[in-house]
């Protein structure tokens, strides 16, 4: 029987690829999400074992790989320390010691980590749709009750905001004639028994506040004038929350940029730029566009053949505003020096230590996306120079 230690394991779950090295005392396990991690490569650069390399990202990110994640990592070379956690822009990796999610990097060495600026102004948020539909991380917590308008079974639209309405009968007036409760089912009128005695028509009208969203329908159709509605909005804002999940948000400013109300604040992690030389691109393909986490790149619309003026129509493009510089479609691109990257700074927090300066000197090489395989499974990015 063979009791000698450290043991190696790695092991499938689900979506999740389990890495684990068994020490006499300690259980270490390095989880990578593969359905969360975009093959952006920032991890690849940060190991310090050089345990992680790139796979097919293309391929696996759009489906045509099942059988295999982004990124390998090399359970035996790894040594369960965390960086690559602490640098992954999406969350994608996770260290569990003895069963317990622990960064030893950050409580032994003090690594620096990434200063996320992503929030959101409560008191300038009016709780609209536009910031979780335009998220492409699903990183936008919109904890607000539904209504009917978008939602059969949600509350009544009348709730939405907080009113003070006022419901006055002018019982001099008042005949009871009833129209008012047969219109409204927040008014109710009620008649007292009728008898000879006293020959008229008696009784109340009950007005249920819950129920009435001040529409006026009532006053206008009383045939005698005797009701008057008046409503004083206290709150024009519907109620809930709206935050950002900043384990799940990937700073592409989608959201701040959309926000018509200027409430939320949003700063990329990386600063830098990327370049597409379109005329290179292979037509047809569009696997940058399938993979890019931030919805950053897309397929121009076709300009009528009046208005090319003998130019050659690019066959894809990058918006900047949204692209965060992860590096995923450069390393998933299949064409030569297509895409163009080089990252010029990283938002962090903290001191940066000899080994983080290290890292930062990987990121800020100038990458292109001619890809090469060295070794069968393991796929490299051709790199152009150091700032």
């Amino acid at each position: 029987m063979n009791t000698l230690f450290p043991k190696f394991s790695k092991k499938r779950d689900g979506v999740n690829v389990i890495n684990e090295q068994r020490l006499l005392q300690q259980v270490s396990q390095l989880v990578l999400n593969s359905e969360i991690c975009t093959g952006c490569g920032v991890c690849v650069d940060a190991c310090p074992e050089e345990a992680i390399v790139l796979g097919l990202v293309g391929a696996i990110r759009r489906g045509a790989v099942t059988y295999a994640a982004p990124v390998e990592i090399d359970e035996v070379k790894c040594s369960y320390c965390g960086v690559c956690i602490v640098m992954c822009p999406f969350n994608a990796l996770t260290l569990k010691v003895d069963g317990e999610e622990r960064l030893p990097i950050i409580e032994k060495e003090g690594f620096p980590e990434y200063d996320m600026v992503a929030e959101i102004d409560d008191e300038k948020c009016t709780r609209c749709t536009i910031c979780e539909e335009v998220c492409p991380r699903d990183a936008i917590d919109r904890d607000v009750p539904a209504f009917e308008g978008s939602d059969p079974a949600g509350k009544e639209r009348q709730l939405a905001i907080s009113t003070k309405t006022t419901f006055k009968v002018d019982t001099e007036k008042c005949t009871y004639c009833g129209i008012c409760g047969a219109i409204c089912p927040a008014i109710t009128v009620k008649h007292k028994p009728f008898t000879a005695e006293s020959g008229k028509v008696e009784g109340e009208v009950i007005w249920d506040e819950t129920r009435c969203d001040a529409c006026k329908v009532c006053a206008e159709a009383c045939p005698v004038e005797c009701i008057t509605v008046e409503r004083e909005v206290v709150t024009d804002k519907i109620s809930g929350t709206v935050d950002i999940d900043q384990k799940m948000c990937c700073t592409c400013t989608w959201c701040s940029r959309n926000c018509s109300d200027e409430a939320i604040k949003v700063e990329k992690i990386f600063e830098g730029d990327i370049e597409f030389h379109s005329e290179k691109c292979p037509g047809g393909c569009s696997t940058c566009v399938e993979i890019c986490p931030a919805n950053a790149i897309y397929l121009p619309t076709p300009k009528p053949a009046a208005d090319m003026k003998g130019e050659k129509e690019p066959t894809i493009a990058v918006n900047k505003d949204f692209c965060i510089l992860c590096g995923a479609c450069v390393n998933a691109c299949p064409g030569e020096d297509i895409i163009v990257m080089q990252r010029t700074g990283i938002r962090i927090k903290g001191k940066e230590t000899d080994l983080f300066i290290k890292i930062k000197e990987k990121l800020f090489t100038k990458r292109t996306s001619k890809v090469k395989e060295e070794t069968s499974g393991q796929v490299n990015l051709k790199m152009m120079g150091k700032v």
